[in-house]
């Protein structure tokens, strides 16, 4: 597996969480990197995104505010951090490799994805 995300867990809304993407290959220093995540019965929704320098970021409207998406190229790591969490952000979180190097927010921009990571917020 290259790309690995971990941290989840189960928190009381309005607590907190930080999940990661490992990339254990190092295919992903010079390419953008995005968070998505699939509720069950969902369609698999765009949730942040980070250029390959951590220069630019992206959110979707409903984490606005909320979460923050940083990387540490020099241990190939990408971090989400999640604040203020919902009952509705429960999902299970996929980080995802995109073919360029910037932010994108289209699944069709991304090539590798990593194994999800289940988060539960209870209310």
């Amino acid at each position: 597996v290259q790309l690995q995300a971990s941290g989840g867990g189960l928190v009381q809304a309005g607590g907190s969480l930080r999940i990661s993407c490992t990339d254990s290959r190092r295919t992903f220093s010079n390419n953008g990197v995005g968070w998505f995540r699939q509720a069950t019965g969902k369609e698999r929704e765009f949730v942040a995104a980070i250029s390959w320098n951590g220069g630019n970021t992206v959110y979707a409207d409903s984490v606005k505010g909320r979460f923050t998406m940083s990387r540490d190229r020099t241990k190939n790591l990408v971090y989400l951090q999640m604040n203020s969490l919902k009952p509705e952000d429960t999902a299970v979180y996929y980080c995802a490799r995109a073919r360029g190097s910037g932010a994108a927010t289209m699944r069709t921009t991304y090539d590798l994805w990593g194994q999800g990571t289940q988060v539960t917020v209870s209310s």
